[in-house]
């Protein structure tokens, strides 16, 4: 099959676990904090404290395990804090509170391959709302793209290279976008996720950003396929077994 295997799709899955590899690679990430939904439900003020401990308002409250951004909220005080990690709450049992950045451009960039992976010129969302949420993603229509993205050459050569590195952290194979926030003031780059099963339609990020690198949607799906075979004879040579 195509794509990550169950252990990459876990953890790119998992923001709360995601985040922890992600730090013991070394790969920077926006501070956060990990809450259960217990811990909400018993004394949400003392979450909100713990919270506000890494700093000042906003911050992003976000379901450990879901995507399109179902859930997340952003947050700006603290009856918005409290508002949102209920609704974070409500899709998993397990929240992740992440400290707000600002001044950020949100960065994209495609992966491909097993395990040397190559990745594809740099994108950039203009989110039509204050950030990417679903009704950006998926209900107005009216979040722009830019490919390549304007970034100094040193910044996409960094981007790109933090995107490989998580890629193989993980365990990744076939196919992830990493998605990033870059810092216009300070040039500090952090990994915000690696999704990876991206969308995959006309209009997706993906598949616009390896166009842009060279490389046709047909061929890309060509080569897909080939990873996957690739991946499949490397199982089909591997012993599960001792053998007397």
């Amino acid at each position: 099959y195509v794509g990550a295997g169950v252990a990459g799709s876990s953890v790119g899955m998992d923001k709360g676990i995601f985040k922890d590899v992600m730090r013991a690679n070394g790969i920077p990430i926006v501070e956060s904090l990990l809450v259960l939904r217990s811990d909400v439900e018993k004394d949400i003020n003392s979450v909100i404290e713990q919270a506000e401990k890494m700093g000042a308002y906003p911050f992003f409250a976000k379901p450990a395990n879901l995507g399109s951004s179902v859930g997340i909220s952003k947050c700006i005080s603290r009856s918005d804090l409290g508002e949102g990690l209920m609704e974070a709450a409500r899709y998993d049992r397990r929240v992740v509170i992440e400290r707000g950045v600002g001044n950020v451009r949100e960065i994209e960039v495609s992966v491909l391959g097993n395990e040397d992976p190559q990745t594809s010129v740099c994108g950039e969302v203009l989110p039509s709302r204050e950030f990417y949420s679903y009704e950006s993603k998926y209900l107005d229509g009216t979040s722009g793209l830019i490919i390549p993205a304007q970034l100094p050459a040193d910044v996409s050569d960094r981007i790109r290279e933090y995107a490989v590195r998580a890629y193989k952290a993980i365990d990744c194979a076939g196919m992830a976008r990493a998605d990033f926030f870059f810092d216009n003031g300070t040039h500090q780059i952090y990994l915000n996720e690696l999704n990876t099963l991206p969308g995959f339609t006309s209009i997706s990020m993906y598949p616009k950003l390896w166009q842009a690198s060279g490389l046709t949607y047909a061929r890309l799906v060509d080569r897909l396929i080939e990873l996957a075979l690739e991946r499949k004879s490397q199982r089909d040579h591997t012993e599960h077994r001792r053998t007397v």
